[in-house]
Protein backbone atom coordinates (compact mmCIF):
# COMPACT_ATOMS: atom_id res chain seq x y z
CA UNK A 1 0.00 0.00 0.00
CA UNK A 2 1.43 3.64 -0.83
CA UNK A 3 1.23 5.38 2.45
CA UNK A 4 2.13 9.00 1.49
CA UNK A 5 3.50 10.95 -1.71
CA UNK A 6 5.52 13.85 -1.70
CA UNK A 7 5.87 15.78 -5.01
CA UNK A 8 8.14 18.91 -5.22
CA UNK A 9 8.90 21.19 -8.49
CA UNK A 10 6.67 19.31 -10.77
CA UNK A 11 4.89 21.11 -13.13
CA UNK A 12 2.76 23.33 -11.01
CA UNK A 13 3.12 21.53 -7.78
CA UNK A 14 5.75 23.56 -5.57
CA UNK A 15 5.98 21.07 -3.21
CA UNK A 16 3.42 19.10 -1.45
CA UNK A 17 2.62 15.87 0.54
CA UNK A 18 -0.18 13.42 -0.33
CA UNK A 19 -1.43 11.71 2.92
CA UNK A 20 -2.91 7.68 1.35
CA UNK A 21 -4.68 5.26 3.26
CA UNK A 22 -5.92 1.97 1.89
CA UNK A 23 -9.50 1.45 0.09
CA UNK A 24 -10.68 4.49 -2.62
CA UNK A 25 -9.18 7.73 -2.45
CA UNK A 26 -10.38 10.33 -4.76
CA UNK A 27 -8.27 13.63 -5.85
CA UNK A 28 -10.39 16.46 -6.69
CA UNK A 29 -9.54 20.39 -7.24
CA UNK A 30 -10.21 23.17 -10.23
CA UNK A 31 -8.41 22.55 -13.53
CA UNK A 32 -5.10 23.44 -13.45
CA UNK A 33 -4.46 23.21 -9.87
CA UNK A 34 -2.31 20.71 -10.55
CA UNK A 35 -4.38 16.89 -9.93
CA UNK A 36 -2.75 15.04 -12.71
CA UNK A 37 0.53 16.15 -11.68
CA UNK A 38 -0.45 13.34 -8.56
CA UNK A 39 -0.33 10.71 -11.61
CA UNK A 40 2.62 12.03 -13.41
CA UNK A 41 4.60 11.80 -10.02
CA UNK A 42 3.89 8.64 -9.89
CA UNK A 43 4.44 7.82 -13.40
CA UNK A 44 8.27 9.71 -12.71
CA UNK A 45 8.36 7.17 -9.37
CA UNK A 46 8.36 4.26 -11.15
CA UNK A 47 11.22 5.32 -13.85
CA UNK A 48 8.55 6.95 -16.68
CA UNK A 49 10.29 9.22 -19.09
CA UNK A 50 11.55 12.61 -17.32
CA UNK A 51 11.88 16.15 -18.23
CA UNK A 52 13.91 18.75 -17.05
CA UNK A 53 13.32 20.47 -13.40
CA UNK A 54 11.28 23.24 -13.99
CA UNK A 55 12.82 26.55 -15.03
CA UNK A 56 14.10 28.35 -11.73
CA UNK A 57 14.18 25.10 -9.36
CA UNK A 58 17.60 22.77 -8.95
CA UNK A 59 15.44 19.59 -9.41
CA UNK A 60 12.14 17.98 -9.49
CA UNK A 61 11.44 15.26 -6.80
CA UNK A 62 9.18 12.44 -6.27
CA UNK A 63 9.19 10.28 -3.18
CA UNK A 64 7.13 7.46 -2.50
CA UNK A 65 6.70 5.43 1.13
CA UNK A 66 5.04 1.95 0.23
CA UNK A 67 3.66 -0.70 3.51
CA UNK A 68 5.07 -4.13 1.95
CA UNK A 69 2.51 -6.73 3.64
CA UNK A 70 1.95 -10.20 2.82
CA UNK A 71 0.32 -9.78 -0.63
CA UNK A 72 3.55 -8.24 -2.29
CA UNK A 73 5.80 -10.90 -1.04
CA UNK A 74 7.67 -10.46 -5.08
CA UNK A 75 7.65 -6.77 -4.48
CA UNK A 76 9.43 -7.29 -1.16
CA UNK A 77 12.58 -9.81 -3.09
CA UNK A 78 13.02 -7.31 -5.55
CA UNK A 79 13.65 -4.73 -3.55
CA UNK A 80 15.59 -6.56 -1.30
CA UNK A 81 17.68 -8.15 -4.40
CA UNK A 82 18.34 -3.93 -5.27
CA UNK A 83 19.47 -4.00 -1.61
CA UNK A 84 16.44 -1.72 -0.03
CA UNK A 85 16.41 -1.69 3.59
CA UNK A 86 12.93 -2.46 4.49
CA UNK A 87 12.72 -0.87 8.04
CA UNK A 88 9.36 -1.92 9.88
CA UNK A 89 7.99 -3.27 6.49
CA UNK A 90 8.04 0.32 4.69
CA UNK A 91 9.99 0.83 1.54
CA UNK A 92 11.32 4.58 0.57
CA UNK A 93 11.32 5.23 -2.99
CA UNK A 94 12.76 8.25 -4.92
CA UNK A 95 13.37 9.90 -7.96
CA UNK A 96 14.49 13.42 -8.80
CA UNK A 97 15.60 15.29 -11.94
CA UNK A 98 17.88 17.91 -12.23
CA UNK A 99 17.21 21.62 -13.86
CA UNK A 100 19.97 19.87 -16.55
CA UNK A 101 18.04 16.58 -17.17
CA UNK A 102 20.08 14.19 -15.08
CA UNK A 103 17.85 11.64 -13.35
CA UNK A 104 18.49 9.75 -9.79
CA UNK A 105 16.72 7.01 -8.23
CA UNK A 106 16.76 5.68 -4.83
CA UNK A 107 15.44 2.39 -3.57
CA UNK A 108 15.28 2.04 0.31
CA UNK A 109 17.76 5.16 0.87
CA UNK A 110 20.23 3.46 -1.12
CA UNK A 111 21.18 4.59 -4.69
CA UNK A 112 19.95 2.18 -7.57
CA UNK A 113 19.66 2.54 -11.26
CA UNK A 114 16.17 4.23 -12.62
CA UNK A 115 15.29 0.68 -14.41
CA UNK A 116 14.93 -0.84 -10.56
CA UNK A 117 11.96 2.08 -10.16
CA UNK A 118 10.52 0.48 -13.27
CA UNK A 119 10.60 -3.39 -12.40
CA UNK A 120 9.30 -2.66 -8.84
CA UNK A 121 6.66 -0.40 -10.52
CA UNK A 122 5.16 -3.39 -12.54
CA UNK A 123 5.12 -4.86 -9.02
CA UNK A 124 3.44 -2.49 -7.42
CA UNK A 125 1.14 -0.24 -9.45
CA UNK A 126 -1.25 -0.13 -12.24
CA UNK A 127 -1.51 3.34 -14.20
CA UNK A 128 -4.89 3.92 -16.32
CA UNK A 129 -5.97 6.75 -18.06
CA UNK A 130 -7.55 8.39 -21.36
CA UNK A 131 -4.09 7.56 -23.31
CA UNK A 132 -4.69 4.03 -21.80
CA UNK A 133 -8.11 3.59 -23.09
CA UNK A 134 -6.34 4.73 -26.28
CA UNK A 135 -4.33 1.73 -26.29
CA UNK A 136 -6.84 -0.34 -25.46
CA UNK A 137 -8.02 0.06 -28.47
CA UNK A 138 -5.28 -1.88 -30.36
CA UNK A 139 -5.30 -5.36 -31.46
CA UNK A 140 -2.59 -6.37 -29.78
CA UNK A 141 -3.07 -4.63 -26.22
CA UNK A 142 -6.70 -6.28 -26.61
CA UNK A 143 -4.61 -10.07 -27.44
CA UNK A 144 -2.04 -8.80 -24.34
CA UNK A 145 -5.16 -8.58 -22.16
CA UNK A 146 -6.80 -11.69 -22.89
CA UNK A 147 -3.47 -13.59 -22.59
CA UNK A 148 -3.54 -11.93 -19.06
CA UNK A 149 -6.63 -12.89 -18.11
CA UNK A 150 -6.39 -16.17 -19.08
CA UNK A 151 -4.22 -17.29 -16.56
CA UNK A 152 -0.91 -19.24 -15.44
CA UNK A 153 -1.49 -22.53 -17.90
CA UNK A 154 -2.69 -19.94 -20.58
CA UNK A 155 1.05 -18.23 -20.06
CA UNK A 156 3.22 -21.74 -20.43
CA UNK A 157 1.46 -22.48 -23.37
CA UNK A 158 2.68 -19.11 -24.88
CA UNK A 159 5.73 -19.47 -23.47
CA UNK A 160 6.39 -22.63 -24.99
CA UNK A 161 5.00 -21.21 -28.44
CA UNK A 162 7.67 -18.33 -28.52
CA UNK A 163 10.62 -20.80 -27.79
CA UNK A 164 9.90 -22.82 -30.78
CA UNK A 165 8.77 -19.82 -32.75
CA UNK A 166 11.96 -18.34 -32.11
CA UNK A 167 13.56 -21.67 -32.63
CA UNK A 168 11.99 -21.85 -35.91
CA UNK A 169 12.98 -18.31 -37.19
CA UNK A 170 16.70 -18.43 -36.40
CA UNK A 171 16.38 -22.44 -37.94
CA UNK A 172 14.84 -20.84 -41.08
CA UNK A 173 17.18 -17.91 -41.23
CA UNK A 174 20.21 -20.53 -41.18
CA UNK A 175 18.87 -22.55 -44.37
CA UNK A 176 18.21 -19.25 -46.14
CA UNK A 177 21.52 -17.90 -45.53
CA UNK A 178 23.03 -21.32 -46.35
CA UNK A 179 21.04 -21.45 -49.79
CA UNK A 180 21.50 -17.93 -50.70
CA UNK A 181 25.11 -17.43 -50.06
CA UNK A 182 25.80 -21.39 -51.19
CA UNK A 183 28.28 -19.98 -53.82
CA UNK A 184 30.59 -17.58 -52.29
CA UNK A 185 30.31 -20.28 -49.31
CA UNK A 186 31.27 -22.87 -51.46
CA UNK A 187 34.50 -20.50 -52.84
CA UNK A 188 36.05 -19.68 -49.90
CA UNK A 189 35.68 -23.37 -49.11
CA UNK A 190 37.58 -24.22 -51.80
CA UNK A 191 40.33 -22.47 -51.43
CA UNK A 192 40.73 -23.59 -47.81
CA UNK A 193 40.39 -27.06 -48.61
CA UNK A 194 43.01 -26.09 -51.16
CA UNK A 195 45.26 -24.60 -48.48
CA UNK A 196 44.51 -27.21 -46.46
CA UNK A 197 45.92 -29.91 -48.93
CA UNK A 198 48.60 -27.96 -49.67
CA UNK A 199 49.70 -28.00 -45.37
CA UNK A 200 49.01 -31.95 -45.48
CA UNK A 201 50.99 -32.37 -48.49
CA UNK A 202 53.99 -31.25 -46.70
CA UNK A 203 53.37 -32.20 -43.59
CA UNK A 204 54.98 -29.97 -41.32
CA UNK A 205 55.77 -31.02 -37.71
CA UNK A 206 56.06 -29.20 -34.49
CA UNK A 207 59.71 -28.17 -34.25
CA UNK A 208 60.79 -29.44 -37.49
CA UNK A 209 61.80 -26.44 -38.67
CA UNK A 210 64.43 -26.17 -36.27
CA UNK A 211 65.54 -29.48 -35.98
CA UNK A 212 66.57 -29.20 -39.80
CA UNK A 213 68.45 -25.67 -39.49
CA UNK A 214 70.21 -27.79 -36.96
CA UNK A 215 71.37 -30.65 -38.86
CA UNK A 216 71.90 -28.92 -42.45
CA UNK A 217 74.43 -26.79 -40.21
CA UNK A 218 76.09 -30.19 -38.91
CA UNK A 219 76.67 -31.51 -42.44
CA UNK A 220 77.33 -27.93 -44.30
CA UNK A 221 80.65 -27.82 -42.02
CA UNK A 222 81.28 -31.98 -41.49
CA UNK A 223 85.01 -31.48 -42.51
CA UNK A 224 85.81 -28.44 -40.31
CA UNK A 225 83.55 -30.33 -37.04
CA UNK A 226 85.85 -33.70 -38.43
CA UNK A 227 89.28 -32.01 -37.94
CA UNK A 228 88.07 -30.32 -34.96
CA UNK A 229 86.93 -33.96 -33.26
CA UNK A 230 90.01 -35.61 -34.52
CA UNK A 231 92.30 -33.05 -33.14
CA UNK A 232 90.74 -33.29 -29.80
CA UNK A 233 90.69 -37.12 -30.01
CA UNK A 234 94.26 -37.21 -30.64
CA UNK A 235 95.13 -34.62 -27.93
CA UNK A 236 93.37 -36.89 -25.10
CA UNK A 237 94.49 -40.35 -27.10
CA UNK A 238 98.18 -39.61 -28.02
CA UNK A 239 99.61 -40.49 -31.70
CA UNK A 240 100.09 -44.10 -31.99
CA UNK A 241 102.25 -43.79 -35.28
CA UNK A 242 104.80 -41.00 -32.92
CA UNK A 243 104.53 -43.05 -30.00
CA UNK A 244 103.60 -39.59 -28.15
CA UNK A 245 101.20 -39.54 -25.62
CA UNK A 246 98.02 -38.00 -25.13
CA UNK A 247 96.47 -36.53 -22.09
CA UNK A 248 94.99 -39.96 -20.54
CA UNK A 249 98.42 -40.71 -20.13
CA UNK A 250 99.95 -37.58 -18.25
CA UNK A 251 96.96 -37.61 -16.06
CA UNK A 252 97.41 -41.32 -15.13
CA UNK A 253 101.12 -40.52 -14.36
CA UNK A 254 100.00 -37.73 -12.53
CA UNK A 255 97.80 -40.01 -10.45
CA UNK A 256 100.12 -42.96 -10.19
CA UNK A 257 102.74 -40.43 -8.88
CA UNK A 258 101.01 -39.11 -6.02
CA UNK A 259 99.94 -42.83 -4.97
CA UNK A 260 103.63 -43.71 -4.68
CA UNK A 261 103.39 -41.46 -2.08
CA UNK A 262 99.80 -40.87 -1.15
CA UNK A 263 100.19 -43.25 2.45
CA UNK A 264 102.78 -40.10 3.10
CA UNK A 265 100.00 -37.60 3.26
CA UNK A 266 96.02 -38.07 3.05
CA UNK A 267 95.81 -34.86 0.53
CA UNK A 268 98.24 -36.87 -1.86
CA UNK A 269 95.39 -39.60 -1.55
CA UNK A 270 92.61 -37.11 -2.72
CA UNK A 271 94.10 -35.60 -5.16
CA UNK A 272 95.15 -38.91 -6.51
CA UNK A 273 91.85 -39.69 -6.14
CA UNK A 274 90.73 -36.57 -8.47
CA UNK A 275 92.96 -37.35 -11.44
CA UNK A 276 91.78 -40.70 -11.49
CA UNK A 277 88.27 -39.77 -11.77
CA UNK A 278 89.79 -36.51 -14.81
CA UNK A 279 91.33 -40.17 -16.29
CA UNK A 280 88.05 -41.41 -16.66
CA UNK A 281 86.02 -38.45 -17.94
CA UNK A 282 88.51 -38.11 -20.52
CA UNK A 283 88.71 -41.98 -21.44
CA UNK A 284 84.69 -41.21 -21.93
CA UNK A 285 85.13 -38.45 -24.04
CA UNK A 286 87.85 -39.67 -26.17
CA UNK A 287 85.42 -42.70 -26.93
CA UNK A 288 81.99 -40.28 -27.40
CA UNK A 289 84.57 -38.52 -30.12
CA UNK A 290 85.21 -41.79 -31.88
CA UNK A 291 81.86 -42.51 -31.99
CA UNK A 292 81.00 -38.99 -33.19
CA UNK A 293 83.85 -39.21 -36.14
CA UNK A 294 82.26 -42.74 -36.85
CA UNK A 295 78.65 -41.07 -37.64
CA UNK A 296 79.99 -37.72 -39.35
CA UNK A 297 80.10 -38.49 -42.61
CA UNK A 298 79.61 -35.84 -45.00
CA UNK A 299 75.86 -36.67 -47.03
CA UNK A 300 75.38 -34.76 -49.76
CA UNK A 301 72.13 -36.35 -50.64
CA UNK A 302 71.25 -35.74 -46.72
CA UNK A 303 71.60 -31.97 -47.37
CA UNK A 304 69.70 -31.97 -50.39
CA UNK A 305 66.58 -33.38 -48.75
CA UNK A 306 66.81 -30.73 -46.25
CA UNK A 307 67.37 -28.03 -48.59
CA UNK A 308 64.38 -29.53 -49.93
CA UNK A 309 62.44 -29.84 -47.03
CA UNK A 310 62.83 -26.22 -45.67
CA UNK A 311 61.92 -24.78 -48.89
CA UNK A 312 58.95 -26.41 -48.64
CA UNK A 313 58.30 -24.91 -45.52
CA UNK A 314 59.34 -21.59 -46.63
CA UNK A 315 56.28 -21.83 -49.32
CA UNK A 316 54.30 -22.14 -46.65
CA UNK A 317 55.68 -19.99 -44.37
CA UNK A 318 54.93 -16.80 -47.38
CA UNK A 319 51.14 -17.77 -47.93
CA UNK A 320 49.91 -18.90 -44.64
CA UNK A 321 51.97 -17.75 -41.97
CA UNK A 322 55.56 -16.22 -41.41
CA UNK A 323 56.57 -19.26 -39.04
CA UNK A 324 55.81 -22.96 -38.29
CA UNK A 325 53.28 -22.29 -35.60
CA UNK A 326 51.39 -19.99 -37.07
CA UNK A 327 51.00 -22.15 -40.14
CA UNK A 328 49.90 -25.49 -37.60
CA UNK A 329 46.98 -22.79 -36.49
CA UNK A 330 46.45 -21.60 -39.56
CA UNK A 331 45.71 -25.39 -40.69
CA UNK A 332 43.36 -25.99 -37.23
CA UNK A 333 41.25 -22.66 -37.79
CA UNK A 334 40.86 -23.44 -41.30
CA UNK A 335 39.49 -26.95 -40.40
CA UNK A 336 36.95 -25.45 -37.85
CA UNK A 337 35.86 -22.59 -40.58
CA UNK A 338 35.27 -25.29 -43.14
CA UNK A 339 32.78 -27.00 -40.12
CA UNK A 340 30.85 -24.11 -40.41
CA UNK A 341 31.10 -23.42 -44.23
CA UNK A 342 29.38 -27.06 -44.59
CA UNK A 343 26.97 -26.44 -47.62
CA UNK A 344 26.86 -30.06 -47.99
CA UNK A 345 23.28 -31.29 -49.35
CA UNK A 346 23.26 -32.91 -46.09
CA UNK A 347 23.41 -30.10 -44.07
CA UNK A 348 20.84 -28.23 -45.81
CA UNK A 349 18.64 -31.60 -45.96
CA UNK A 350 19.07 -31.65 -41.89
CA UNK A 351 18.02 -28.06 -41.84
CA UNK A 352 15.33 -28.90 -44.01
CA UNK A 353 14.23 -31.57 -41.97
CA UNK A 354 14.30 -29.48 -38.69
CA UNK A 355 12.49 -26.80 -40.19
CA UNK A 356 9.63 -29.23 -41.13
CA UNK A 357 9.47 -30.52 -37.61
CA UNK A 358 9.36 -27.25 -35.77
CA UNK A 359 7.10 -26.07 -38.26
CA UNK A 360 4.54 -28.98 -37.16
CA UNK A 361 5.40 -28.25 -33.74
CA UNK A 362 4.30 -24.56 -33.68
CA UNK A 363 1.32 -25.19 -35.51
CA UNK A 364 0.29 -27.92 -33.02
CA UNK A 365 1.09 -24.96 -30.39
CA UNK A 366 -0.37 -22.37 -32.06
CA UNK A 367 -3.95 -24.30 -31.92
CA UNK A 368 -3.60 -24.95 -28.63
CA UNK A 369 -2.82 -21.27 -27.96
CA UNK A 370 -5.85 -20.27 -29.85
CA UNK A 371 -8.05 -23.33 -27.93
CA UNK A 372 -7.30 -22.02 -24.70
CA UNK A 373 -7.75 -17.77 -25.92
CA UNK A 374 -10.97 -19.05 -27.22
CA UNK A 375 -11.68 -20.43 -23.83
CA UNK A 376 -10.55 -17.63 -21.68
CA UNK A 377 -12.44 -15.05 -24.24
CA UNK A 378 -15.98 -16.57 -23.13
CA UNK A 379 -15.22 -16.02 -19.38
CA UNK A 380 -13.47 -12.70 -20.60
CA UNK A 381 -16.79 -11.72 -22.36
CA UNK A 382 -19.07 -12.75 -19.92
CA UNK A 383 -17.06 -11.10 -17.23
CA UNK A 384 -16.54 -7.91 -18.56
CA UNK A 385 -20.16 -8.05 -19.55
CA UNK A 386 -21.59 -8.38 -16.27
CA UNK A 387 -19.64 -5.73 -15.32
CA UNK A 388 -20.98 -3.57 -17.66
CA UNK A 389 -24.43 -4.19 -16.32
CA UNK A 390 -23.31 -2.45 -13.19
CA UNK A 391 -21.93 0.42 -14.92
CA UNK A 392 -25.29 1.95 -16.27
CA UNK A 393 -25.18 -0.58 -19.55
CA UNK A 394 -27.34 -3.11 -18.16
CA UNK A 395 -27.74 -4.60 -22.10
CA UNK A 396 -24.29 -4.07 -23.34
CA UNK A 397 -22.46 -7.33 -24.11
CA UNK A 398 -18.56 -7.00 -25.12
CA UNK A 399 -17.38 -9.94 -27.06
CA UNK A 400 -13.77 -11.14 -27.28
CA UNK A 401 -13.60 -12.79 -30.36
CA UNK A 402 -10.48 -14.79 -31.36
CA UNK A 403 -9.98 -15.25 -35.32
CA UNK A 404 -7.23 -16.40 -37.18
CA UNK A 405 -4.56 -13.92 -38.59
CA UNK A 406 -4.84 -14.08 -42.66
CA UNK A 407 -2.22 -15.86 -44.28
CA UNK A 408 1.10 -13.34 -45.32
CA UNK A 409 0.42 -10.90 -42.31
CA UNK A 410 3.07 -12.38 -39.72
CA UNK A 411 6.41 -14.00 -39.76
CA UNK A 412 5.86 -16.88 -40.97
CA UNK A 413 2.65 -19.08 -42.40
CA UNK A 414 1.52 -21.94 -40.26
CA UNK A 415 -1.18 -25.00 -40.59
CA UNK A 416 -3.51 -24.26 -37.40
CA UNK A 417 -6.40 -26.50 -37.34
CA UNK A 418 -7.95 -26.46 -40.81
CA UNK A 419 -6.39 -22.99 -42.68
CA UNK A 420 -2.71 -21.25 -43.17
CA UNK A 421 -2.48 -18.34 -40.92
CA UNK A 422 0.04 -15.93 -40.46
CA UNK A 423 1.86 -16.27 -37.30
CA UNK A 424 3.72 -14.29 -35.12
CA UNK A 425 5.40 -14.67 -31.87
CA UNK A 426 2.97 -13.92 -30.45
CA UNK A 427 0.49 -16.43 -32.24
CA UNK A 428 -1.78 -16.93 -35.12
CA UNK A 429 -4.83 -15.37 -33.82
CA UNK A 430 -6.04 -11.65 -34.26
CA UNK A 431 -8.06 -10.75 -30.79
CA UNK A 432 -10.98 -7.62 -31.20
CA UNK A 433 -13.05 -6.60 -28.01
CA UNK A 434 -16.16 -5.92 -29.73
CA UNK A 435 -19.54 -4.04 -28.12
CA UNK A 436 -22.81 -4.05 -28.97
CA UNK A 437 -24.15 -1.68 -26.69
CA UNK A 438 -28.02 -3.07 -26.87
CA UNK A 439 -29.80 -6.23 -27.53
CA UNK A 440 -30.43 -4.13 -31.23
CA UNK A 441 -26.89 -2.63 -32.38
CA UNK A 442 -25.03 -4.79 -34.01
CA UNK A 443 -21.43 -5.64 -32.26
CA UNK A 444 -18.71 -3.25 -33.10
CA UNK A 445 -14.88 -2.71 -32.51
CA UNK A 446 -14.57 -0.38 -29.46
CA UNK A 447 -12.67 1.76 -31.30
CA UNK A 448 -16.20 2.16 -33.87
CA UNK A 449 -18.79 1.69 -31.80
CA UNK A 450 -17.80 2.97 -28.10
CA UNK A 451 -18.76 6.61 -26.81
CA UNK A 452 -16.07 8.28 -24.70
CA UNK A 453 -17.86 7.14 -21.53
CA UNK A 454 -18.97 4.18 -22.96
CA UNK A 455 -15.26 3.43 -23.79
CA UNK A 456 -14.37 4.76 -20.04
CA UNK A 457 -16.92 2.08 -18.30
CA UNK A 458 -15.62 -1.32 -20.40
CA UNK A 459 -11.87 0.28 -19.65
CA UNK A 460 -12.97 0.26 -15.96
CA UNK A 461 -14.99 -3.16 -16.56
CA UNK A 462 -12.13 -5.07 -17.58
CA UNK A 463 -9.71 -3.60 -14.94
CA UNK A 464 -12.22 -5.17 -11.94
CA UNK A 465 -12.04 -8.52 -13.87
CA UNK A 466 -8.45 -8.16 -13.81
CA UNK A 467 -8.31 -7.23 -10.00
CA UNK A 468 -10.28 -10.64 -9.19
CA UNK A 469 -7.58 -12.32 -10.49
CA UNK A 470 -4.65 -10.28 -9.11
CA UNK A 471 -2.41 -7.97 -10.70
CA UNK A 472 -0.31 -4.98 -8.26
CA UNK A 473 -2.01 -4.33 -4.85
CA UNK A 474 -2.46 -0.32 -6.42
CA UNK A 475 -4.52 0.49 -8.70
CA UNK A 476 -4.45 4.37 -10.14
CA UNK A 477 -7.42 6.01 -12.11
CA UNK A 478 -6.53 9.46 -14.13
CA UNK A 479 -10.06 10.60 -15.43
CA UNK A 480 -11.34 7.41 -16.75
CA UNK A 481 -14.66 9.08 -16.27
CA UNK A 482 -14.72 11.11 -18.78
CA UNK A 483 -17.61 11.77 -20.98
CA UNK A 484 -19.62 10.05 -18.03
CA UNK A 485 -22.50 11.83 -15.78
CA UNK A 486 -25.52 11.62 -13.55
CA UNK A 487 -26.45 7.83 -13.35
CA UNK A 488 -23.76 6.29 -14.78
CA UNK A 489 -21.33 8.39 -12.64
CA UNK A 490 -22.95 6.98 -9.43
CA UNK A 491 -22.20 3.50 -11.32
CA UNK A 492 -18.56 3.99 -11.69
CA UNK A 493 -18.05 5.39 -8.15
CA UNK A 494 -19.72 2.46 -6.93
CA UNK A 495 -17.54 0.20 -9.08
CA UNK A 496 -14.39 1.76 -8.31
CA UNK A 497 -15.35 1.24 -3.91
CA UNK A 498 -16.16 -2.60 -5.00
CA UNK A 499 -12.39 -2.54 -6.62
CA UNK A 500 -10.86 -0.81 -3.33
CA UNK A 501 -11.81 -3.87 -1.21
CA UNK A 502 -8.94 -5.61 -2.52
CA UNK A 503 -6.97 -3.09 -3.87
CA UNK A 504 -5.76 0.36 -2.73
CA UNK A 505 -7.39 2.66 -5.13
CA UNK A 506 -6.56 6.36 -6.23
CA UNK A 507 -8.80 8.15 -8.71
CA UNK A 508 -8.69 11.90 -10.24
CA UNK A 509 -11.50 12.82 -10.80
CA UNK A 510 -14.01 15.52 -11.89
CA UNK A 511 -17.61 13.98 -10.95
CA UNK A 512 -18.70 14.42 -7.82
CA UNK A 513 -20.76 11.67 -7.67
CA UNK A 514 -17.14 9.37 -7.73
CA UNK A 515 -16.03 11.45 -4.97
CA UNK A 516 -18.80 10.85 -2.47
CA UNK A 517 -17.73 7.31 -2.49
CA UNK A 518 -14.22 7.75 -1.84
CA UNK A 519 -12.75 6.51 1.95
CA UNK A 520 -10.45 9.52 1.59
CA UNK A 521 -11.01 12.80 -0.28
CA UNK A 522 -7.69 14.98 -1.14
CA UNK A 523 -8.39 18.30 -2.68
CA UNK A 524 -5.39 19.64 -4.58
CA UNK A 525 -5.88 23.68 -4.42
CA UNK A 526 -3.81 26.65 -5.64
CA UNK A 527 -3.30 29.89 -4.60
CA UNK A 528 -3.68 33.07 -5.91
CA UNK A 529 -0.42 33.20 -8.01
CA UNK A 530 -1.64 30.38 -9.51
CA UNK A 531 1.25 27.55 -7.86
CA UNK A 532 0.14 25.19 -5.52
CA UNK A 533 1.59 25.43 -2.49
CA UNK A 534 2.71 23.19 0.66
CA UNK A 535 -0.85 23.42 2.09
CA UNK A 536 -2.50 23.08 -1.49
CA UNK A 537 -2.86 19.01 -1.02
CA UNK A 538 -5.27 18.74 1.95
CA UNK A 539 -7.47 15.97 3.40
CA UNK A 540 -11.44 16.75 3.56
CA UNK A 541 -13.94 15.30 5.96
CA UNK A 542 -17.88 16.30 7.21
CA UNK A 543 -18.35 19.54 6.21
CA UNK A 544 -15.80 20.69 4.29
CA UNK A 545 -16.01 17.59 2.24
CA UNK A 546 -19.36 18.20 1.70
CA UNK A 547 -18.69 22.07 -0.08
CA UNK A 548 -15.72 20.38 -2.43
CA UNK A 549 -18.82 18.17 -3.74
CA UNK A 550 -20.68 21.61 -3.49
CA UNK A 551 -18.34 22.99 -5.86
CA UNK A 552 -17.54 19.98 -7.79
CA UNK A 553 -21.95 19.84 -8.37
CA UNK A 554 -22.50 23.37 -9.15
CA UNK A 555 -19.64 25.82 -8.33
CA UNK A 556 -21.31 27.24 -5.33
CA UNK A 557 -19.69 25.70 -2.04
CA UNK A 558 -21.54 27.97 0.01
CA UNK A 559 -24.57 27.84 -1.35
CA UNK A 560 -26.64 25.91 0.93
CA UNK A 561 -29.12 23.98 -1.34
CA UNK A 562 -25.64 22.79 -3.08
CA UNK A 563 -23.86 21.82 0.52
CA UNK A 564 -27.36 19.96 0.66
CA UNK A 565 -27.42 18.06 -2.71
CA UNK A 566 -23.77 17.12 -1.45
CA UNK A 567 -24.72 15.73 1.84
CA UNK A 568 -27.70 13.62 0.04
CA UNK A 569 -24.82 12.51 -2.43
CA UNK A 570 -23.03 11.64 0.03
CA UNK A 571 -25.25 9.40 2.24
CA UNK A 572 -26.46 7.88 -0.97
CA UNK A 573 -22.87 6.74 -1.63
CA UNK A 574 -22.39 5.08 2.06
CA UNK A 575 -25.70 3.51 1.76
CA UNK A 576 -24.08 1.61 -1.69
CA UNK A 577 -20.81 1.05 -0.32
CA UNK A 578 -22.52 -1.08 2.97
Amino acid sequence: MLEELRIQNLGVIADATLPLDSGLTCITGETGAGKTMVVAGLGLLFGGRASRAPLGADKALVEGRFAVGERALELRERAIEAGADLEDGELLLARSVSSEGRSKAWVGGRSAPVGVLSELGELAISVHGQSDQMRLLQPAEQRAALDRFAGADHGKILDAYRAVYHELGACAAELSRLRTSAREMAREADMLRLGLDEITAVDPQEGEDAELAEEARRLENAEALRLAAATAHAAITGDPATGEGGATDTVGAAARALEHDAHSDPKLAEFAERLAEAGALLAEAAVDLSAYLDDLAADPRRLEEIYQRQAAMKALFRKYAEDLPGVLAWAENAQKRLGELDVSDERVAELESQHAELTARAAELAAQLRASRRAAAERFSASVSAELKGLAMPHAEVTAAVEPRPAGRGGVDLAVETAISGATEDGADEVELLLRPHPGALPAALHKGASGGELSRVMLAIEVVFAEIGGPPVLVFDEVDAGVGGGAAIEIGRCLAKLARRHQVLVVTHLPQVAAFADRHLVVSKDTSGAVTVSGVRVVDDAERARELARMLAGMPDSHLGVAHAEELLAEAAKMKS
